[in-house]
């Protein structure tokens, strides 16, 4: 049973709210959602649909900001029609919204890592009903700002030269909302050994780590490693930041060490922080220091982007046109500290070409 709702008299003037459908086939959960949606002038739940063929052709017909997705539908699951939602979505943020998306699940992560911008658990026995709404509206709002993340934006930016003589020694990569699919795409470009050590923070709670480590070594040839202090860096392997501290490094005679940060960032309230890694490659490998940022909501990776650039080093940044959200992204670009903006299966590409000695 599906239902397309009528358009709501806002009383807010010039305010325009955000557009939500919601797939599933459990009357109580839409319901639920309803009840907590129908609060606030700022989200206009326009359809509700019980199955995923209902969702293609509401999308066909009708374009929304957001579309809520369970996994456990009739005919079809959710997690199966997912890409082909995100394509008939046509750029909306798409959240799975399920029991099975608890913190750390393999079906949260999948989801994830397939371009879902958000998965979120259902409320389970015992859970504050405001609790949840709470929660999702937190959510779905800081989803809802970040589509006009970076519009307009690039009217005052300009690109740095890449660095003359550049010698890669480490790269690091940054990323957020979007950046798990993302990261699948620039690794998919990089056609031989790097050479160097690849450092990645991903926000992310800290049950999700290991089955995004998992989701990374399917990625690549490279071998995947969840940080712990002490470990040597070595080329030619993957860092991957746990989600309760930051990953940074010292320099240990000829070698490089990890170092884990407990402190949330002080400018972005971040952990882990990308700032705080892109900080500490600057400080270990200086001018050899490579920072890639990808899509993310917020600014994190800019004050150490532009640590890096100080110490010589370069920055790539994703293009708008790719991001899910280009906030991260967009910050450095806004900042004057990114080299190019590209989207992430042409990032290695474009690093050997100002860099011959990779190549």
């Amino acid at each position: 049973m599906s239902a397309i709702l009528p358009e709501r008299a806002w009383q807010r003037a010039g305010a325009t709210p955000f557009k939500v459908l919601m797939v599933d086939d459990s009357v109580v959960m839409r319901s639920i959602v309803e009840r907590i949606l129908d609060t606030c002038p700022d989200v206009d739940l326009v359809g509700k649909v019980a199955t995923t063929a209902e969702a293609f052709a509401f999308l066909n017909a009708h374009q929304v900001d957001i579309v809520l997705l369970d996994h456990e539908m009739p005919s079809q699951k959710g997690l199966d029609a997912l890409p082909d939602i995100i394509t008939a979505a046509k750029g909306a943020h798409v959240v799975m919204l399920s029991s099975h998306c608890k913190r750390g699940s393999k079906v949260a992560v999948s989801a994830l890592s397939m371009g879902a911008s958000d998965a979120i658990e259902k409320p389970v026995r015992g859970q504050s009903g405001a609790a949840f709404g709470d929660d999702l509206l937190f959510r779905l709002r800081r989803l809802a700002r970040s589509k006009g993340s970076g519009k307009n934006s690039l009217a005052h930016s300009t690109f740095r030269a890449f660095p003359s003589g550049f010698s890669l020694s480490c790269i690091g990569i940054g990323a957020s909302t979007g950046g798990i699919h993302t990261l699948g795409e620039l690794l998919a470009g990089l056609a031989a050994k790097p050479g160097v050590p690849i450092l990645i923070t991903q926000h992310l709670p800290d049950t999700f780590i290991p089955y995004y480590a998992q989701q990374v070594g399917r990625m690549t040839s490279l071998p995947v490693r969840v940080v712990h202090t002490g470990q040597v860096l070595e080329a030619n392997a993957i860092y991957v930041a746990g989600g309760n501290s930051s990953l940074s490094c010292r320099r240990d005679g000829g070698q490089v060490r990890v170092v884990l940060s407990p402190d949330r960032d002080p400018i972005t309230n971040t952990r882990p922080s990308v700032n705080h890694m892109f900080s500490a490659i600057a400080e270990c490998y200086g001018d050899g220091a490579l920072g890639i940022v990808l899509t993310g909501i917020g600014r994190d990776g800019t004050a150490g982007a532009r640590k890096i650039v100080e110490s010589g080093g370069a920055i790539i940044a994703q293009d708008r046109e790719s991001s899910v959200v280009w906030g991260m992204p967009g910050s450095v670009t806004r900042a004057g500290l990114a080299c190019a903006n590209l989207r992430p299966n042409e990032m290695f590409a474009y690093l050997r070409e100002q860099c011959e000695e990779w190549a």
